[in-house]
């Protein structure tokens, strides 16, 4: 008996341990996550501009968006394309410079990291602030179309070209996308290209025969986590467009209408609702994602497509 407590005891004090090492992260979940969450989802029901009392109002809030707010509806426009032109192109251009950067050579470290540095300040406030001097009307971009004979680009006065300006800063940052491409560039056994090579298969044949599907779930992964950071997209809106989403709304995406309304409009409970129709549409998003990726990711163990 004194041994059964005595073992009982010491699994106490184990486990009481290790509750202890854990409880920052549990504390932090609750009180940043769990429970804000919870609030939002009531608010979202609510009227609520942070100087009265929330007000119910049940649905008004999610009908409003889809039949009496064309701006809601013009930033949903607005971020599916950015997020269908700019992840696409994104992880197109991470895959190329990885298979570039997947070679033997003693400067391909530190060209790795000049390649990701990117990634580690493209969301920052002076990489938007450099981006929008860049093109201005007498940036870098329209003095190269002057040196070549082209006129200048008005990137601030037209929604499209604004649009585009904000694609090409996402596809700078691909940095991350790239060290995992590398990643897994570097499972694929080399035997396979070399007995492809000796069959007299060409370059593009082993890119689409081996090297993708080999490389599918990795370019799985990178899909899904791009896509659900594209929807977030805040920062370079807010200071390219300096908080207005222009020119004619052609920034609008809809983490920056979201803001808006929540901090220049006080429609706390209106942005509560958005913040969770983002939410179920990054689930939708990432579900079809995985539901279609049966039909073209390769897993080894378990004979893939």
């Amino acid at each position: 008996m004194y041994k059964k407590k005595k073992t009982f005891n010491h699994m106490l004090k184990k486990n009481l341990t290790g509750y202890a090492f854990i409880s920052p992260f549990v504390i932090g979940f609750l009180c940043f996550t769990l429970v804000p969450m919870i609030v939002s989802l009531y608010l979202s029901f609510t009227k609520y501009n942070l100087f009265s009392p929330p007000h119910w109002v049940g649905m008004d809030n999610y009908t409003k968006m889809f039949t009496n707010d064309p701006k809601y509806l013009h930033s949903l426009k607005v971020t599916f394309l950015y997020v269908f032109i700019g992840v696409p192109l994104r992880l197109g251009f991470a895959l190329f410079v990885a298979m570039i950067l997947n070679t033997k050579s003693r400067m391909v470290g530190a060209y790795r990291t000049v390649y990701y540095l990117p990634s580690i300040i493209g969301g920052s406030v002076a990489v938007s602030i450099m981006w929008r001097n860049i093109f201005s009307d007498t940036g870098i971009i329209n003095g190269l179309f002057g040196f070549f004979g082209l006129g200048p680009v008005s990137w601030f006065g037209n929604p499209s070209a604004s649009l585009f300006m904000l694609i090409t800063l996402s596809v700078w940052q691909f940095g991350s996308s790239m060290l995992i491409f590398l990643a897994g560039l570097k499972n694929i056994p080399g035997e396979m290209y070399e007995a492809a090579s000796v069959d007299g298969a060409s370059f593009f044949r082993k890119f689409f025969k081996i090297t993708l599907p080999l490389l599918s779930s990795v370019i799985l992964f990178n899909l899904v986590m791009q896509t659900i950071s594209a929807f977030m997209t805040f920062v370079p809106a807010y200071i390219i467009s300096k908080g207005e989403g222009g020119p004619m709304d052609g920034t609008m995406l809809y983490s920056l209408y979201l803001f808006r309304q929540a901090f220049m409009f006080n429609n706390m409970g209106y942005a509560s609702a958005m913040a969770w129709v983002m939410l179920l549409l990054i689930g939708i998003m990432t579900g079809i994602l995985f539901k279609t990726s049966k039909s073209w990711v390769f897993y080894e163990s378990g004979g893939g497509k």
